[in-house]
């Protein structure tokens, strides 16, 4: 059974190999959930991910015949490049297999590594079966990214540098996919601060360990933005603890996921991932759970595709109303569409885009619809421009 002398032991092995990354409170965001909110930043680590702290602490521990042999590994990501990245230095050859659906942005930079990356399967579950195949077949050596206590003892030494910096967290909020970080964690905290509450946050595509831990049957997803923790089949070892350990577990959905990582490039300019951000989606959640708390939440990634990530922080501005779109009617006359746009700039808002739609429509052949994606300041501001232009003698409305 993990204890806290493994992870300790960890933290040793850990020295000099990795960042010590900081711990620190953030104002905004207190300000916002009513909970005095600090934050883990392990998307700072060199491969972006508090993964690397499980591969490196395995990947220290192999004899000389396994590290002769060389390691695989099956993830989404994250734990791809840290194994990588640690066999790389180490001098180990190393297999990752990683589902289909990975980003591409995880997949180059685990290549830059030095790793053979083998696209296998849409799931995790379907890479893990290739990945262990793999490893009979050509005798690596095959570290699993959250079912072993290795790993989980690397995981660990964050709840360790967390409670080392700031020791009077109340409350450890943790993203959860196969369990190996919050178990760690758990383990850590609980031997350093016994009455600490840990909270434990899935997204509800991917609900595996709730469904294992409290008995229930929410159905599973195909896809979410944290790919990080969509995992289908909870850990052995991480189930075990977190029964014992974890205080609760919750989800968030995917719209909880993207404001939040939204609100941590806006406010504390910093760049995760959706799993990063699954901790304060559960603070946005459920705010009357940690108002007046003392919340340690960890920011565990920051490695998000950029196509992804612009489109998150569109669909963001749309939310909170700084972007808008509006269908405005009018005659089909000459200068009608100039007069709309002098408008809406007289309003102060900025025109995006520009549809002229003269086909597809109920209006009578004389008229037209004019649809606008517009910048504004938000909700007030959308009003105030609907008003200018209805003041000009247009008929407009926002669209959904």
């Amino acid at each position: 059974m993990l204890t806290f002398a493994d992870i300790e032991a960890a933290a040793l092995r850990l020295q000099g190999q990795l960042m010590d990354t900081p711990c620190v409170a953030s104002k905004t965001l207190s300000q916002i959930t009513g909970a005095e909110v600090f934050l883990k930043f392990e998307n700072l680590q060199y491969t972006a991910s508090f993964k690397e702290r499980g591969a490196c602490n395995k990947l220290a521990q192999l004899s000389a015949e396994e590290q002769r042999r060389g390691v695989i590994a099956m993830s989404a990501g994250n734990h791809a490049q840290g194994v990588a990245y640690h066999a790389q230095r180490l001098g180990l050859r190393a297999v990752i297999v990683m589902p289909r659906f990975t980003p591409g942005v995880k997949i180059d930079r685990t290549r830059g590594f030095g790793a053979e990356v083998m696209l296998h399967g849409d799931t995790l579950d379907e890479s893990r079966t290739h990945a262990l195949e793999l490893a009979q077949r050509e005798g690596l050596v095959f570290v699993h990214p959250y079912d072993d206590e290795a790993i989980v003892a690397g995981q660990g030494t964050v709840g360790l540098e967390m409670l080392r910096a700031v020791p009077g967290l109340d409350t450890l909020v943790v993203a959860v996919g196969g369990g190996g970080l919050i178990a760690g964690i758990a383990t850590a905290a609980k031997a350093i601060q016994p009455g600490i509450t840990i909270i434990g946050v899935q997204t509800s595509r991917f609900p595996a360990m709730v469904n294992a831990i409290k008995g229930t049957q929410h159905p599973q997803g195909t896809s979410t933005i944290a790919e990080g923790i969509a995992v289908g089949t909870p850990g052995v070892i991480p189930k075990a603890i977190i029964e014992r350990l974890v205080d609760d577990l919750v989800l968030v959905d995917e719209g909880d996921i993207e404001q939040a990582m939204v609100m941590l490039l806006e406010i504390e300019k910093t760049l995760v991932e959706g799993a990063g951000a699954a901790g304060l989606a559960a603070l946005l959640k459920y705010p009357e759970r940690f108002k007046r708390k003392k919340v340690g939440l960890v920011l565990c990634g920051g490695n998000i595709d950029p196509l992804l990530l612009a489109a998150i922080i569109e669909r963001g501005m749309a939310r909170a109303g700084r972007l808008a779109r509006i269908r405005v009617s009018a005659r089909d006359v000459p200068g009608s569409l100039a007069k709309i746009t002098a408008t809406v700039a007289g309003a102060g808002a900025n025109i995006d885009e520009v549809h002229h739609q003269r086909a597809f429509t109920m209006l009578s052949a004389q008229n037209v619809d004019i649809e606008l994606v517009i910048q504004t300041r938000g909700r007030e501001h959308i009003a105030q421009v609907l008003a200018v232009l209805k003041t000009a003698g247009f008929e407009a409305e926002e669209q959904s």
